[in-house]
C-alpha cells in the first residue's frame, strides 16, 4: 500500500521530522484494515529511535496501541537500571482518503506516556484548526494524579 505522506509542519523539528518519516514508512509498510492502522515513532535521550505497530484483537480488549509497544520496545533496549527517558513521540494513522495524519494518542496511552515521560514532546493534530502541533506529555492530561514510582 502506498499513502500519501503527511508534511511535516514547520515548527517541527528535524529530529521530529525524522519520526514522523519512520512512523509513516512503517505503517506504510504494514498497514491492514482493522488489523495494524496507527505506527508509532519515539525518540530517547540517547538519540534512538524506537517503533511501535498497533496490534487490534478480535475482543477489542486486547488490543494494544502503537504508543505502548514503542514505549515496551524502548524500555526493553535499555540497560538494566536505567532510566527511561522520551524526548518526542509521533503517532500516525491512515485517512480513508489514503492520506496519513498524526494524531493524539488515546486516553489510555496519554496516561501511559506521561507516566513514563511527563515531559516528552508529543505531536498531535488539533481539534480546532485540524493542524500539527507539538505538546508536552502532561499538559495533555491536565490535573493528572501524579504517581510516585
Amino acid at each position: 500500500m502506498t499513502t500519501a505522506p503527511v508534511a511535516a509542519p514547520p515548527q517541527m523539528s528535524a529530529g521530529d521530522t525524522e519520526l514522523l518519516a519512520v512512523a509513516q514508512a512503517l505503517l506504510d509498510r504494514v498497514w491492514r484494515r482493522d488489523r495494524h492502522e496507527v505506527a508509532t515513532a519515539l525518540r530517547t535521550a540517547d538519540g534512538r529511535i524506537h517503533t511501535g505497530v498497533h496490534v487490534e484483537g478480535s475482543c477489542r480488549r486486547s488490543s494494544v496501541c502503537a504508543e505502548g509497544v514503542a514505549l515496551g520496545t524502548a524500555r526493553g533496549a535499555l540497560a538494566a537500571g536505567a532510566a527511561l527517558e522520551v524526548t518526542s513521540v509521533v503517532s500516525v494513522q491512515i485517512k480513508p482518503a489514503g492520506q496519513f495524519r498524526i494524531i493524539a494518542p488515546c486516553g489510555v496511552c496519554r496516561e501511559l506516556i506521561s507516566d513514563y515521560c511527563p515531559d516528552a514532546v508529543v505531536w498531535i493534530t488539533t481539534v480546532d484548526d485540524d493542524r500539527p502541533a507539538p505538546v508536552r506529555a502532561l499538559d495533555l492530561l491536565p490535573d493528572k494524579s501524579r504517581r510516585r514510582w
